[in-house]
């Protein structure tokens, strides 16, 4: 699933070419596509019609297109596939084209979901207060949040009986932060990733989470990390991000900053990726 760089930089797309604009049809090619959506593709396709689409949102790793006239969004669920891409109207269809949207302006293009192994979506919800998608209310403000609480961060790890690696894939503690970005945070920061999140001081969380930040925005600054064709941006660019990685998919290769091998460890049906000198794992309780 594409972590939060990858989502703010299909965002900022969306802004450009689709805020703004009237739907005039939707045509749902694929019921998977909808299948979060309760009254599926003919209602999906009848309450947008009309509808003028909002500035694009995102919280973590979810991304939204509010609607003007309604109290109600399309959250877009990218799933390991989902691409949200604006295509001239009357190019060739995508192979793994699930849903079109056509606009009632004269702009000449048109917004696709596609995807390939059809795990991702679009579904129509209400939203809350405070103009969330009523399904995500639970899910915590992102590191780039500007009403971020680094505060209330530190004492919740302090509080957690977990490691760092899970706290920081917790949507619940924090958003947007995926396996990629946590293992680059975690070399940056010389952290290892069953390092108890209990024994870290303020300054030390404080110091993993700028990390955090700091290749979060590298990364958004070249468009992402794409490691394969699935991950493009609306005009169907790949990121570059994977070029500049320290350690995450390095396993044998020197460590940029000390020469040792990058290491690989599964970790809860994923992997770890980290330098063994740099990052020395915790000691065993006896």
């Amino acid at each position: 699933m594409p972590e939060l760089p990858e989502v703010e930089v299909v965002r900022r797309g969306l802004e450009r070419w689709v805020a703004g604009r009237t739907v005039e049809t939707v045509e749902v090619l694929h019921p998977r596509a909808v299948r979060r959506h309760p009254g599926g593709g003919p209602d999906f396709a009848a309450r947008l019609g009309g509808q003028t689409i909002g500035v694009p949102q995102r919280r973590g790793k979810y991304l939204w297109l509010p609607l003007v006239e309604r109290d109600l969004s399309i959250l877009g669920h990218l799933g390991m596939s989902g691409q949200l891409l604006v295509q001239p109207e009357g190019a060739p269809d995508e192979k793994h084209l699930r849903i079109r949207v056509r606009f009632q302006d004269d702009a000449g293009t048109e917004l696709r979901f596609v995807d390939q192994r059809t795990f991702g979506g679009l579904s129509l919800h209400e939203n809350t207060p405070d103009g969330l998608p009523d399904v995500i209310a639970h899910i915590a403000r992102d590191p780039l949040d500007t009403l971020f609480d680094e505060v209330a961060y530190h004492l919740a790890l302090r509080a957690r009986r977990t490691t760092v690696k899970r706290a920081l894939l917790d949507q619940s503690l924090i958003s947007g932060v995926g396996n990629i970005y946590a293992d680059e945070a975690l070399w940056r920061a010389k952290l290892h990733f069953e390092r108890p999140t209990a024994t870290l001081t303020r300054p030390r969380s404080v110091e993993l989470l700028g990390h955090v930040r700091d290749v979060m925005n590298a990364a958004l600054a070249v468009g992402g990390t794409s490691f394969d064709s699935l991950y493009v941006n609306v005009n169907g660019e790949s990121g570059y991000f994977d070029r500049s990685l320290d350690a995450y998919g390095r396993e044998d290769e020197p460590c940029r900053r000390c020469g040792t091998p990058i290491r690989r460890r599964p970790w809860m049906n994923r992997s770890s990726y980290f330098c063994p000198r740099c990052q020395r794992p915790p000691r065993v309780s006896s």
